[in-house]
């Protein structure tokens, strides 16, 4: 797994001829490439420079947004880390080509309020992360219930598929009762016996499993609870209206889940050439998640630019630099970076490995294999 860093180092003759020899050892040893990070001027007011607060929250509504898109997609969950997209590019290289946007974030304005803007956009997506997600599980739930009750034996599971309209008689005396017979024989010997309101020959096989199968006995209505109770078969509790609204609402609920919410036909990569075709919640995700990343890519970058000012000093001279490393290698970059830039912190010592080059935030390509 890729690891991003940010540096930052003063405009200074000394920091710009270490900038030149990492450069070139990094380079020979492969510990990492190295680019410029592109931070613009922005508006600062002496004596006036806000903290920046934790990244923490920006992090966490990645990762939801990112489990949103796995558990969505289902089957396609290795397409998640594929399409997740900032601004129609990949993560690396969103992170690697850094613009400002300007149009969004204006220059102009103060930094406490670049920083309010961007909390307040991160905000509102994880509000409405919420209130989507619920509406998502709760017709998930819905369905996945409904489908329970269509599956399992014929003692538990729906009889809608198995009964037609026709086969029941229901009049103003009669009704017709449906019961799950394991031994056939037994049935066909005793169910005109169970009570003397059942009427004779009326029994008939619906439906037939490996282990047993499903009557039908025509009797009066008043006779039914003396039937329930001599019968030592499972009779079944049915109403053919109200089964049929329960399928009705199953398939509407399938469809909504589908439609609105899920394209499990269609790799995520698709929904920009059939936009019709894929599901909005999606479409919102991926939108948002984008909308997330890049924010929190410009409040790093944010903090890159007042935790520099804050060591430098005005007037504002620095630059900042991307690394990309590894794990692997991150030690050994981390000596180097000590060894090329302590006098910028006189009060560091070599044998430490907490680099103080101000400033050093390991940022990784966002972790959204753990997510």
């Amino acid at each position: 797994m890729t690891d991003l860093w940010l540096i930052s180092v003063p405009l200074d003759k000394t920091s710009l001829t270490n900038v030149e020899k990492l450069k070139r050892t990094i380079a020979k040893t492969n510990q990492a490439s190295c680019c410029k990070f592109s931070i613009p001027d922005l508006k600062v007011r002496r004596g006036r420079v806000p903290s920046i607060r934790s990244l923490r929250g920006y992090e966490c509504v990645i990762k939801k947004t990112c489990q949103c898109m796995k558990e969505v997609m289902e089957q396609s969950n290795d397409k998640v880390l594929e399409n997740a997209l900032a601004n129609g590019v990949d993560l690396l290289s969103y992170v690697t080509k850094f613009q400002w946007d300007m149009g969004k974030y204006p220059t102009a304005l103060p930094l406490s309020s670049l920083a309010e803007l961007i909390n307040k956009e991160v905000s509102q997506v994880e509000t409405e992360l919420k209130s989507r997600s619920a509406a998502y599980n709760n017709v998930k739930s819905s369905l996945q219930n409904l489908e329970r009750k269509h599956q399992g034996t014929l003692h538990t599971r729906s009889l809608n598929e198995i009964v037609r309209k026709e086969d029941l008689v229901v009049s103003e005396y009669l009704t017709t009762l449906l019961v799950v017979v394991n031994s056939y024989i037994q049935w066909e010997r005793t169910y005109e016996s169970l009570s003397e309101f059942v009427v004779p020959r009326s029994s008939r096989k619906l439906y037939e499993e490996k282990e047993a199968g499903v009557f039908s006995v025509t009797l009066f209505k008043r006779a039914v609870h003396q039937f329930k109770a001599k019968a030592e078969f499972t009779v079944r509790e049915y109403c053919f209206d109200l089964e049929e609204q329960k399928l009705q609402e199953m398939k509407q609920l399938s469809v909504h889940k589908k439609d609105q919410y899920v394209s499990q036909a269609l790799p995520l990569k698709s929904s920009a050439v059939c936009p019709s075709l894929c599901s909005l919640f999606v479409h919102w995700l991926k939108r948002n998640f984008s909308e997330v990343f890049v924010a929190w890519i410009h409040l790093k970058a944010l903090r890159v630019f007042v935790e520099s000012v804050l060591r430098y000093g005005l007037p504002v001279r620095f630059q900042a630099l991307l690394l990309q490393t590894d794990k692997k290698r991150s030690k050994k970059l981390r000596e180097e970076l000590a060894s090329l830039f302590m006098h910028l912190d006189p009060s560091f010592a070599v044998s430490k490995t907490d680099v103080r080059v101000q400033i050093y935030i390991q940022f990784c390509k966002h972790s959204l294999e753990s997510c």
